[in-house]
């Protein structure tokens, strides 16, 4: 039912009423969607299949699409007439190629970060012996003691008695 190239529309979270088209099989109920972003919005992700809503429209894509294969299948299968999509200008086809482009740059440039519990634990493991941690890694109590001040209870100033108002009763006689 939900096999690759299958268009579907998604029914479920931030992108649901949007069309998308399955591009690869997770697990027994996930698939990999696209929409494209730059035509449906749809970024490429992991969805559940209760969250989809097949449409009875099938393209002809590969497992693992790229989004311009996509795209082109789309023209190709004349999808976005048949859907009513947008076909995006060349101008966003550009747009959106710089954008990937920079994205892949960040994450290439980003170095990997080294766990240091784990390198703890390997040379634990190695030596047989407990290592101690280094100081700057040592938890460090901020037992701070509490000073004890005395508050003088400030007493409340005593109340006059009230006057005693004539009463009606005693007015009349």
């Amino acid at each position: 039912m939900f096999e690759i190239g299958r268009i579907c529309m998604k029914t479920a979270g931030r992108e649901a009423g949007k069309f998308c088209v399955v591009i690869g099989k997770k697990e027994d109920d996930f698939v990999t969607v696209t929409g494209p972003r730059i035509v449906t919005d749809v970024r490429r992700r992991k969805c559940n299949v209760r969250h989809l809503e097949p449409v009875p429209v099938k393209i002809n894509v590969k497992d693992g699409a790229t989004d311009t294969e996509v795209m082109n299948a789309y023209e190709k299968d004349k999808v976005y007439e048949k859907l009513k999509l947008v076909k995006p200008t060349a101008e966003d086809m550009k747009l959106a190629e710089e954008a990937a482009a920079r994205h892949k740059e960040k994450v290439s440039e980003k170095p990997k970060k080294e766990h240091k519990k784990a390198e703890h634990k390997k040379e634990e493991h190695k030596t047989g012996k407990k290592e101690e941690k280094p100081k700057e890694h040592r938890k460090i109590d901020h037992k701070v003691e509490k000073k004890k001040v005395e508050h003088k209870k400030k007493e409340a100033p005593k109340k006059k008695p009230a006057a005693k108002k004539a009463t009606k009763k005693k007015a009349k006689k």
